[in-house]
């Protein structure tokens, strides 16, 4: 059986760190995994290291149930765990599949409620129901309070000491609409964490643009688990990053990740080439423009020591080397490094008067210059000297 803490994080100790690429990454609009790519994605996401891995929704269809089946038959070492709806015959769907855990989600804001056309007394006693039983099939049960950031917090506090006296193992804290912020997600980790021992995970979404700082806060704040997704591929904007997430806490010298970070950048690859996502070049952590670099200041400090305007190596996260683009902010170290690369040694002088030149084509052109238009400028000049 996989096990995680039950307290807060203290330094040197690990996240448990739950993985949703399967289940709330697929929900992604016009997202299909298929069943091999389902395989693939799990067997990586396992032995990049990740503690728990949402596996899918089981009662989605019988394919799906057959596909979590042969995930569950390939005894990876992680935790699985099955996504089921506060019903009894989506946990039966979870138990066919054979997964260790099952997750619960049950409904919390006011507005969820008055969707489902239910009150909290309805969630009480499925609590009182659900867990119990769904304790005699699975060795671990987690349950989740489905739009808890817009929940009353009375009622929210209710939910997780419900929840921990029917036995739930662990509670997740959902930001389901992605409107939690930083300072928000510390008083309400906070607050819970004051009246209940329940081991708790914090569920982010990226609406605002905040989800992995919200989900490395909730850790700070107390948070024994996280979930996160790869590329942070998710409804809407998406949910928060593990790789974002891994490196964050790797970088704070505060946590021991179980991480392996070399792996991320073949991982996010894999999924975003089973989602028909690109990763876009700007991404955080393995977009191609976060380790290439044109500012002529920058690129000479760079060349000095490749952390002074990076916060890690491109190979922390199995990326090749940091990218030095000649462009209209490049200056004469650029120049010189650049052709010193391919055996040719000039002057700073001779590297000035080439920088005119490629500032000028590059504001013509809107862009950075291909090696090739560098040459034919280098053999323009020696041409006419």
């Amino acid at each position: 059986m996989h096990t995680e803490r039950t307290t807060s994080s203290p330094p040197g100790i690990k996240p448990w760190i739950i993985d949703t690429t399967l289940r709330d990454g697929e929900q992604a609009p016009g997202v299909v995994f298929s069943a091999a790519e389902k395989i693939e994605i799990a067997c990586l996401l396992a032995n990049a290291g990740v503690n728990e891995l949402e596996i899918g929704y089981p009662a989605i269809s019988n394919d799906e149930q057959i596909t979590i089946s042969k995930i569950v038959g390939l005894n990876l070492p992680l935790r699985l765990t099955s996504w089921a709806r506060a019903k009894w015959q989506d946990i039966e769907d979870a138990r066919k599949c054979g997964t260790e855990a099952v997750h619960i989600s049950f409904p919390v804001s006011a507005l969820y409620l008055q969707l489902m056309e239910k009150d909290y007394e309805w969630v009480q006693q499925q609590l009182q129901e659900l867990i119990p039983k769904a304790k005699k099939y699975f060795s671990y049960v987690s349950v989740g309070a489905q739009d808890a950031t817009r929940a009353e917090p009375e009622l929210l506090k209710s939910f997780v000491l419900d929840a921990e006296a029917c036995g739930a193992d662990r509670i997740r804290i959902a930001d389901t609409v992605g409107i939690a912020t930083p300072t928000s997600i510390i008083t309400l980790i906070t607050q819970l964490k004051s009246l209940s021992y329940a081991a708790l995970e914090f569920h982010a979404h990226n609406d605002l643009g905040m989800a992995t700082a919200n989900a490395f806060t909730a850790l700070e704040a107390g948070c024994n688990a996280v979930s996160v997704s790869v590329t942070g591929l998710g409804e809407r904007a998406g949910n928060a990053a593990l790789e974002e997430l891994a490196i964050a806490l790797k970088l704070s010298g505060k946590y021991e990740t179980s991480i392996d970070t070399r792996q991320l950048s073949h991982l996010c690859l894999a999924v975003s080439k089973a989602a028909g996502r690109i990763i876009e070049a700007q991404k955080a952590v393995v977009g191609k423009s976060a380790f290439q670099h044109e500012s002529g200041i920058h690129c000479a400090a760079l060349l000095k020591n490749p952390l002074s305007y990076q916060p890690f190596l491109p190979d922390q996260v199995g990326c090749g080397k940091h990218e030095l683009v000649i462009g209209k902010h490049s200056g004469s170290a650029s120049i010189q490094h650049f052709f010193s690369s391919r055996g040719i040694i000039i002057t700073r002088t001779e590297a000035n008067h080439m920088l005119a030149i490629v500032r000028t084509m590059a504001m013509e052109k809107k862009r950075a210059l291909q090696p090739e238009e560098l040459e034919s400028i280098y053999s323009t000049l020696l041409v006419n000297h």
